[in-house]
């Protein structure tokens, strides 16, 4: 039986690698892949697109990774000064998650993909965290992730995928302040909005912190298993012309 398979949208940077500099390139941190990898899934990085969702078609489970800002655009505001947002990431995963919730299909949203799970479900966003909360604990340095307490609610999904999880790390400055129709499963101590999610739906869950870089990612293990349970994608398809008829393929 093949392994679940996970797609994980990806950005589009400059980037250097050997002799290359600045090259536009398809990005998403390797942690995210080992940790799908580790739970038993099999990775499949996700391009910003926004022609259309198909390729969730043959994908078992989706991962909206973290990076730059959601627009606020998306979500009837003008830009702050220090918002720095990706319209490519935000129409091509708007895209993916519409697809995602129409075939039913587990979504896991990080840091930046639980904001875009938010916008997606009708709410807005802090577009700069430490003018809410007075400090910047969630972000403390550049390429520093800070660390807090966090609580969830009792008999919520987050409670039971992150049972004995007192202490999460962090690394943004915005965050959601009105989760749309998402229930609210999680808090940090200083009121911050740590985990949303869909209770209407098996396994719709987004958390504000980066549980790919945690020794135990238990989001993203929890998401591998929801897609498992669901049983293999049904074989594409392709037509054989001049050939025969159509035959079934395993994807």
């Amino acid at each position: 039986m093949r392994r679940p398979l996970i797609g994980i949208s990806a950005y589009v940077e400059p980037a250097d690698w050997a002799v290359w500099r600045g090259v536009r390139a398809v990005l998403v941190p390797e942690a995210y892949v080992r940790a799908v990898t580790a739970a038993g899934g099999r990775a499949v990085v996700l391009p910003p697109d926004d022609e259309d969702g198909d390729v969730l078609a043959v994908l078992d489970g989706l991962l909206l990774a973290g990076g730059a800002d959601v627009g606020p655009g998306r979500y009837g505001q003008s830009p702050d000064p220090r918002t720095e947002d990706r319209p490519d990431r935000d129409a091509g995963e708007l895209t993916l998650l519409a697809a995602a919730l129409d075939a039913g299909l587990p979504v896991l949203g990080v840091c930046r993909g639980m904001q875009l799970l938010a916008v997606a479900y009708g709410g807005t966003l802090h577009q700069h965290l430490p003018d809410v909360v007075g400090h910047e604990a969630h972000r403390p340095a550049p390429g520093v992730y800070g660390a807090h307490p966090v609580r969830f609610a009792p008999g919520s999904l987050a409670a039971t995928v992150l049972a004995g999880v007192e202490r999460v790390n962090s690394y943004h400055h915005q965050a959601v302040a009105d989760p749309g129709r998402l229930v609210v499963t999680g808090w940090a101590a200083d009121g911050v909005i740590e985990a949303v999610e869909d209770p209407d739906r098996p396994f719709v869950l987004g958390v504000q912190w980066h549980p790919e870089n945690e020794a135990d990612p238990r989001p993203i293990t929890a998401l591998v298993r929801a897609a498992g349970r669901r049983g293999p994608t049904p074989p594409v398809t392709v037509r054989d012309e001049g050939r025969g008829p159509a035959r079934p393929t395993a994807v």
